[in-house]
């Protein structure tokens, strides 16, 4: 195996920064929000350039990247294995909920030669708190199975290869290699399209077209930090029904700015996780996470 799982949330680490710094920012912009001058305010508004996009596309990731500094993959995991398991079992349900889910699948089944002897039924019971518990086993010990037979039992590093594996998409395999292998890619999940849309950088739906568009606008070595930061603003701040508007840093560059809450103090207590005081969604997250770990199953 290339990267253990520490040393690829180490690459999602490596600008410097604290929660005072992303507290401190997102105070300043709650002033800017208030002024109601983002970047789609104004009638009668010229349509907006394709380089202008660019730009502003481009000075979006930079804040976002001042905002969360610590923006990482919020999936626990220390091997490749562990990060495709658990990104399989992630669909329709929250990283929280399979966080505290893997470490009793993990300590049960810890390699793919492991998995692929599991007991159908006793992996069921396991992995049930994720929701489609029956599919997912049915993918997790497909693919295991195809990791001993085809690939030695090691986790592929190639996009081609990991395609081809049960339960296995260009979302997941993206995840996979931007994380435990270091290779750039653009993982389109539900907050990242919906953001890049809300932002306008794009007008598609279909996600392998979004991952095209998108990948035409940012270099190819800011892909894999592009999802972590675009994921954990949709997650934070830019909800999909009731964006916090008025707390967003960056409501100056959005065009849909206003779509939710605008008031400075009612906007900050939609904020989530570390931005709104709260524990984040890895029972072990990276060291330099300023919030608080999430609780084990079970737990509060």
């Amino acid at each position: 195996m290339t990267k253990t799982g520490t040393g690829a949330t180490g690459t999602g680490t490596t600008q410097s920064g604290t929660a005072k710094s992303g507290t401190a920012k997102t105070g300043t912009a709650r002033g800017k929000a208030g002024t109601g001058t983002g970047a789609g305010s104004g009638a009668g508004r010229k349509p907006e350039s394709r380089l202008a996009m660019v730009r502003r596309a481009r000075r979006i990731n930079r804040e976002l990247a001042e905002l969360y500094p610590y923006a990482h993959p919020e999936l626990d995991f220390r091997n490749p294995f562990e990060l495709l398991v658990a990104t399989v079992l992630s669909a329709q349900t929250t990283d929280l909920r399979v966080n505290q889910t893997t470490p009793a699948l993990f300590a049960a089944y810890p390699t793919p030669e492991d998995m692929a002897a599991a007991v159908p039924e006793e992996m069921e019971e396991l992995i049930r708190p994720t929701g489609f518990f029956r599919a997912k086993t049915k993918s997790l010990i497909g693919l295991s199975v195809a990791l001993r037979d085809r690939f030695g039992g090691e986790v592929p590093g190639r996009l081609d290869d990991l395609v081809t594996l049960p339960g296995v998409g260009r979302k997941t395999a993206n995840v996979v290699l931007g994380n435990a292998f270091g290779v750039p890619g653009i993982t389109v999940d539900t907050h990242f399209g919906r953001l890049v849309r809300r932002w306008r950088w794009t007008e598609q739906e279909d996600p392998e077209k979004v991952e095209a568009e998108i990948a035409t606008i940012f270099p190819k070595s800011e892909w894999t930090m592009l999802s972590h930061r675009v994921v954990f603003h949709g997650r934070r701040i830019c909800h999909s029904r009731n964006p916090a508007c008025g707390a967003c840093p960056i409501a100056p560059l959005c065009p849909a700015y206003g779509e939710g809450e605008t008031d400075p103090e009612k906007a900050r207590k939609l904020l989530k996780y570390e931005m709104g005081g709260r524990p984040g969604q890895r029972l072990s997250p990276p060291a330099d996470y300023p919030g608080k770990p999430a609780p084990p199953l079970g737990a509060g």
